[in-house]
């Protein structure tokens, strides 16, 4: 496998995805680029979606295709937002992404208002078809504890990353590097995973 299309057209996820499959040698282009379009997400499970995501992609295109299904789980909120972590804000459907991620950290931070328990999680299934039928899709999974802010700080990252705490090191995750998110995210944590069963089948 040397070229994959990414089942994503977010520019942060396709960065954070591109620099950890490059030492592999695996030339990776967006979904977009190749005209496709975004699958359907009805499902209420990161695995589900991703899948759909990764088959729609693979059945477009003819190439293996990655998908990732990833959100902030927050406990206060049982879960939420969870698998609609992307478009938990209602709004235009063409709304920019930068416009997008302030309205959903905007309504995250209004109903937590006043929540004494301010825990939660990212959550990220990242999963690989090698053709659009792959009766073993490749599926990694990965956890990134925090906290959420009362008020955004930093201006790295994307999504809810300005309201993510990590109490470890008293940043957000907007306040890490590129290199740092990747060693501790939880999509960094899947992608480890899959970049190592991808190097067990390029040396079987």
């Amino acid at each position: 496998m040397n070229k994959l299309v990414i089942a994503s057209n977010n520019p942060g996820k396709l960065r954070e995805i591109g620099a950890i499959l490059a030492p592999l040698g695996i030339a990776v282009v967006a979904q977009g680029q190749l005209g496709i379009d975004e699958a359907e997400e009805p499902h209420c499970t990161f695995v589900e979606n991703a899948l759909a995501k990764a088959r729609h992609a693979s059945r477009q295109s003819g190439l293996p295709a990655l998908a990732d299904d990833s959100g902030v789980c927050v406990d206060a909120l049982g879960g939420a937002p969870g698998v609609h972590s992307a478009r938990y804000a209602e709004g235009p459907g063409s709304a920019q992404r930068e416009e997008q991620d302030r309205r959903n950290n905007d309504k995250l931070l209004r109903a937590l208002a006043g929540a004494a328990d301010r825990s939660a999680h990212y959550a990220c299934v990242i999963v690989l078809v090698r053709h659009a039928d792959d009766p073993q899709p490749l599926i990694a999974e990965g956890v990134w504890a925090g906290e959420i802010l009362e008020s955004p700080r930093g201006a790295g990252g994307f999504g809810y990353d300005p309201l993510f705490l990590i109490p470890a090191l008293g940043k957000t995750g907007a306040e890490l590097t590129p290199g740092e998110k990747n060693a501790l995210s939880h999509r960094g944590k899947a992608l480890s995973q899959l970049t190592q069963r991808l190097r067990e089948l390029q040396s079987g």
